[in-house]
């Protein structure tokens, strides 16, 4: 069974940069698609970015594209969230997740079958 975890969450003040990490294991990393989501809190989770371990593709919400970047490790099995320019706004649990790739990088939560525990980031005015 898969695993993830992140880690790299933190308070940060307006216009930091912070970049998260999810360390993976138990997955084929060629067979799976990992993502980023977020959740404030009552909300439902939003879609950051995915992508595929061999890098040839990637997504991105309209909402963060140019301003969040998603990248992998494949030596490290780690795959990471760059943020820059953080504002207020982007305060919220940050998840990564996973779903077996047949073609498609879902946007949607309920396409994912592993998620790990989740970090807070929380941005400050």
């Amino acid at each position: 069974q898969g695993e993830l975890v992140e880690s790299g969450g933190g308070l940060v003040q307006t216009g930091a940069s912070l970049r998260l990490s999810c360390a993976v294991s138990g997955l084929s990393f060629n067979a799976y698609v990992m993502g980023w989501f977020r959740q404030v809190l009552g909300e439902e989770r939003q879609f950051i970015a995915a992508f595929t371990w061999r890098g040839e593709r990637a997504e991105y919400g309209a909402s963060w594209k140019g301003r969040f970047t998603i990248s992998g490790d494949n030596a490290k099995n780690t795959v990471y969230l760059q943020m820059n320019s953080l504002i207020p706004e982007d305060t919220a649990v940050y998840y990564c997740a996973a779903h077996r790739y047949r073609g498609t990088l879902w946007d949607r939560a309920s396409r994912y079958d592993f998620w790990g525990q989740g970090t807070q980031v929380t941005v400050s005015s």
